[in-house]
């Protein structure tokens, strides 16, 4: 029944510059459904799809920023001149460092803001850097 029902559609189908119709036994003439897929755009990207957080948050990571901290860190050495840092939204934050690779005790200790401080295990230095909220 299917395969009648496509060869009739071949056998009546009449094609014209702009559109294509299908002209009836009744010659009532139907246009098929234009898709949202089918126009000239094509399939939309996640830009064009996005709403709300997400279309902010593609926004953001367009103009080069990370407003969710969702990318990795960028790994420092951890020296006095090129120190860890440390983003906060306040004026101080609690710190865990893992000194040694193969370690299983975290030293905590605070960190202010203003300039590097070093653990007082491994002597490495960390900044606190003031980081705003992207809300």
């Amino acid at each position: 029944m299917a395969g009648r029902l496509l060869v009739l559609l071949r056998a009546c189908t009449t094609t014209t510059t702009t559109t294509t119709t299908l002209r009836l036994r009744s010659n009532a003439v139907v246009r098929p459904l234009v898709r949202a897929m089918a126009t000239a755009k094509g399939i939309p990207t996640d830009e064009e799809q996005a709403t709300g957080l997400e279309r902010r948050a593609l926004q953001a990571l367009k103009h080069g920023k990370d407003p969710y901290s969702m990318l990795k860190p960028k790994e420092y050495a951890g020296t006095k001149e090129e120190p860890h840092i440390v983003p906060c939204i306040g004026t101080k934050r609690l710190v865990g460092c893992l000194c040694e690779e193969d370690n299983t005790a975290i030293v905590w200790f605070w960190l202010h803001e203003g300039d590097a401080q070093r653990c007082p295990s491994c002597g490495s230095h960390y900044k606190l850097v003031h980081h705003e909220l992207p809300h």
